[in-house]
């Protein structure tokens, strides 16, 4: 039976990239993650040694404390966190349970922080497909308080040097596309983010993007959407803010249709 504030990887598996998902804290010692320097995505690196630093970066957010396996490290900070006022839980097993169902992890090495701890990103301003879907894979499994800049396609690789931040979608950028493949698909290579959800994802994002509606059924109706929002937000960032409801569809409802009349027993 489960301790109160313990979670299982099958459970963080069902709700990790949603919105319903606590932030990640990886507090694995120095030694462990050196011999696997790779993190469950979406999950900060801190240390145990400053919570109260690991406080004001959760803002009152839950979070699942991750370890190797989620022993006496993980629940020390959990329970210092609800010492706190903050909900917290542990992960079951930690980072090796995790690894052993199966599920990805993301080298810490493909994630461009600064010297900040932060990763800052860049590309062109109006965004449709890609530029709406790397944010979201950004924000949801690679870092959930990364930043990102929209500006003029004309002035991006140079406000990109001029800030410090890495450029995606962006021709000649290292995440950007690559032959037939789209930014998105380069992402979710990079960042071993291979889960179902993601890669039934990626082909219609891609076809999307490039303009190959033949490729997949739902490509037409996912541009349609997304050029729809383009048009109803003339901000960019609170465009990025709505996101796309692709992933539940990905993850468990691509099997569900619809009918008239409907059908009756």
């Amino acid at each position: 039976m489960l301790a109160p504030n313990e979670i299982t990887p099958a459970q963080l598996l069902r709700i990790i990239g949603t919105p319903a998902c606590p932030a990640l804290i990886d507090v694995c010692l120095p030694d462990d993650f050196t011999a696997v320097p790779h993190v469950i995505p979406g999950a900060l690196r801190h240390t145990h040694t400053d919570l109260p630093r690991l406080e004001r970066r959760l803002s009152g957010r839950p979070a699942i404390v991750i370890c190797q396996k989620g022993r006496k490290l993980s629940q020390g900070v959990v329970s210092a966190l609800q010492s706190r006022g903050i909900t917290a839980k542990y992960l079951s097993g930690g980072v090796i349970a995790w690894r052993d169902t199966g599920a990805p992890l993301a080298p810490v090495a493909a994630i461009p922080f600064n010297a900040a701890g932060e990763t800052l990103w860049i590309t062109r301003a109006r965004p449709k497909i890609d530029r709406i879907a790397c944010p979201w894979l950004i924000r949801r499994f690679v870092d959930l308080q990364a930043k990102v800049l929209l500006v003029a396609a004309a002035e991006a690789a140079a406000a990109a040097d001029l800030f410090a931040a890495t450029p995606f979608d962006i021709e000649g950028a290292e995440f950007s596309h690559d032959g037939a493949l789209c930014t998105f698909d380069t992402m979710i290579a990079r960042f071993g983010l291979s889960t179902p959800a993601l890669l039934r994802m990626a082909p219609v994002i891609r076809a999307a993007d490039t303009n190959a509606h033949d490729l997949n059924p739902v490509a037409a109706g996912l541009l349609a959407l997304l050029v729809g929002l383009s048009r109803q937000y003339r901000n960019d960032h609170q465009q990025l803010e709505a996101g796309i409801a692709l992933y539940r569809w990905a993850r468990d409802g691509q099997d569900e249709g619809h009918d008239w009349p409907h059908a009756r027993a």
